[in-house]
């Protein structure tokens, strides 16, 4: 199996050596290209204004200039252009993707990109609690991961499918099981604005999260995370409103 892994947070992110052993099990040929720097909360953006810049470090071993989206386009259409990978795997992300984070992650949009293009692709995360971003146990997401790798990949997509699996902030012994869970909504607002003055007195801003726990139901990918439980949530390219494109079709029936 041809596997292309690559991630959001940069390069050098410790999540990328993590998310690399997990391909190693998985496929005899695995491409890595990630962004040159981290790239947390881009999205699925591209550079449309700017020229990429990339940088070979080792035999399929690529630093890329640019957003996650960029890299996963970069190497389908550049680097693995002759023969195009079958799995495209993003991650690990240093934190949890869960809920509202879907439409900001870099790490799910890699993996967006991937499904855009026809390739089965998989976003990669691992929680960290309150004092363990410093001394994250990776253990868990990479004794875990290619067995639900293995078992996700058994199964038939949908077209325009992929799978965001989040691993809880436990190590490998501890984790509670797996939950196939439907995407969160958090009760409050975490978006801040933290103004502050630079040298010359003029103002700044930097938008961070609040990290508080929300109350979701039972079924969700922030409930399964809070309780030790991996998540894996099927998530879809389509984004229409089902039931508010039929009743919008009602006020506005088709000549």
């Amino acid at each position: 199996m041809r596997i292309l892994v690559t991630n959001d947070d940069g390069i050098n992110a410790p999540g990328l050596k993590a998310l690399r052993e997990i391909a190693a099990a998985l496929g005899d040929e695995v491409w890595v290209v990630a962004p040159e720097i981290n790239q947390s909360g881009a999205g699925h953006s591209l550079s449309l204004r700017e020229p990429l810049r990339m940088r070979k470090i080792e035999d399929r071993l690529f630093a890329v200039s640019g957003t996650p989206t960029d890299c996963v386009i970069m190497a389908v259409r550049k680097m693995m252009f002759d023969a195009p990978p079958d799995l495209v795997l993003s991650g690990v992300n240093l934190g949890q993707n869960l809920a509202e984070d879907v439409t900001y992650s870099g790490t799910i949009a890699a993996a967006f990109e991937g499904t855009n293009i026809g390739i089965k692709s998989i976003a990669l995360s691992q929680a960290y609690g309150f004092r363990s971003r410093d001394n994250t146990d990776w253990r868990t997401c990479v004794q875990m991961a290619p067995g639900l790798i293995r078992s996700v990949l058994e199964e038939t997509w949908a077209p325009g499918t992929l799978m965001n699996i989040n691993f809880p902030d436990r190590g490998p012994d501890e984790v509670e099981g797996v939950r196939i869970t439907t995407q969160g909504k958090r009760d409050q607002n975490l978006l801040e604005i933290d103004e502050r003055l630079d040298t010359w007195g003029s103002p700044y801003y930097w938008l961070g999260f609040q990290r508080r726990l929300s109350k979701p139901p039972s079924d969700t990918d922030l409930w399964a995370i809070y309780n030790g439980y991996v998540s894996i949530t099927p998530l879809s390219l389509n984004l229409t409103a089902h039931s508010m494109h039929e009743q919008l079709s009602q006020r506005f029936p088709t000549p």
